[in-house]
């Protein structure tokens, strides 16, 4: 099985958890100062839980996933799921990208999020490469993405040994789908927002 993730994004989604989870003690608790239930009380841990949407969405969320089944693509607010009889390309350049047949049949493609890298890095990258010996010149060229692809290309041929065929998938198809978590994790505080300022014009 392969699981891909941001490292780094998933740190960063975890300390603001940890500073949210602060915030919200002290604005109960007044552990800094006094605690008033107020609509800028409210505002402030109404913005502290959209962060953690959001930090949920692009941190948590995204991932690059490969098993017997197929392939899944999780970005901050769709899924991805393609068994590999509908897959038709995995191609890892400066992002990871998945072309599969829809339920249309129908070639559709989605990009990753994870792993992504900009033309620059990327060049970047080969300099770096150049300037050592070894084994340098087998990862020269190669980005993160690149990488990617070519572990979820080795799974996909262990799982069709004889070979790709074009057409329609003989079994299966690719779909796209929204993620309700993600959005009710993004909708609820900013409807709470919208609300909350509508209280406060009124008053």
């Amino acid at each position: 099985m392969i699981d891909i993730r941001a490292t780094g994004a998933r740190i960063a989604a975890y300390v603001w958890f940890a500073i949210t989870v602060l915030n919200l003690v002290d604005l109960a608790f007044g552990i800094t100062g006094t605690a008033r239930l107020s609509v800028l009380s409210v505002s402030i841990a109404v913005v502290l839980l959209l962060g953690c949407g959001i930090a949920y969405a692009v941190g948590l969320r995204p991932a690059i996933v490969g098993d017997d089944e197929g392939v899944v693509i999780r970005n901050p607010l769709r899924d991805t799921r393609a068994p590999w009889p509908a897959v038709r390309a995995i191609e890892g350049t400066h992002v990871l990208a998945v072309r599969f047949a829809g339920p249309d049949g129908a070639e559709r493609k989605t990009r990753a999020w994870v792993h992504q890298t900009s033309p620059r890095a990327q060049a970047k990258a080969e300099r770096r490469a150049g300037l050592h010996g070894g084994r340098a010149h087998l990862v020269r060229g190669r980005t993160p993405a690149g990488y990617a692809a070519e572990r979820l290309n080795d799974l996909w041929d262990r799982q069709r040994p004889t070979g790709r065929t074009a057409g329609p998938a003989p079994t299966g198809a690719g779909t796209v789908t929204w993620s309700v978590p993600a959005l009710a994790a993004l909708g609820v505080p900013l409807v709470a927002l919208a609300v909350l300022a509508a209280v406060a014009a009124v008053s």
